[in-house]
């Protein structure tokens, strides 16, 4: 049985060193700089073994975009449990925005590249589940809070979008997201 160990712990390290090259050259390079050829190269695997653990790059970015969702998820899991009284819906946003700001490649892996991970559904991943649940507690109110939260997600990640792509003037940033705050801070 050791044997049968030893190689799956070495399978699990070459998965692990596949997402994490991966991400590394997408945060160098941009996501069109991530090919299968590319990371078999970067790895020192062929590209059998690489496609021994994703059916290609789409399989790669969106365990990419699982890893991206689970940080997320406890970036706004640590700003709601610290943010005083009263104050955690506001620090969920501003931690978002940061989140955003400083992952661009990452985000994108999440919200922007096309994937098929199961938002939104009872077969969502647990990191899917457990970003939604952070944005819920502080979302939320009313009868149907998940559509609530919906809709303040899909506001944030467009102000988020808006401003990260320079449609929105700069110079209202923090303007435009105290606004939002007190929107969403309405029942």
């Amino acid at each position: 049985m050791p044997v049968q160990e030893r190689r799956e712990r070495e399978r699990a390290q070459r998965h692990r060193l596949i997402i994490d090259t991966a991400r590394r050259l997408a945060e160098a390079e941009g996501w069109e700089a991530v090919t299968t050829r590319r990371l078999a190269d970067e790895i020192e695997y062929s590209q059998p073994v690489l496609y021994s653990h994703f059916k290609g790059k789409d399989a790669i970015v969106e365990a990419v975009a699982l890893d991206g969702i689970a940080e997320l998820a406890s970036v706004l899991q640590k700003a709601r449990a610290e943010a005083p009284d009263g104050e955690a819906l506001e620090a969920v946003v501003r931690a978002y925005v940061d989140f955003a700001d400083a992952n661009p490649v990452l985000y994108d892996a999440v919200f922007a590249r096309e994937t098929q991970l199961p938002f939104g559904t009872p077969e969502a991943p647990e990191p899917l589940r457990a970003a939604f649940g952070e944005m819920l507690a502080v979302f939320s109110a009313g009868p149907d809070s998940e559509t609530r939260t919906e809709v303040a997600w899909s506001a944030l990640h467009g102000l988020v979008t808006l401003n990260r792509d320079g449609r929105l003037r700069p110079a209202f940033a923090g303007r435009r997201l105290d606004l939002l705050v007190a929107l969403l801070a309405k029942p």
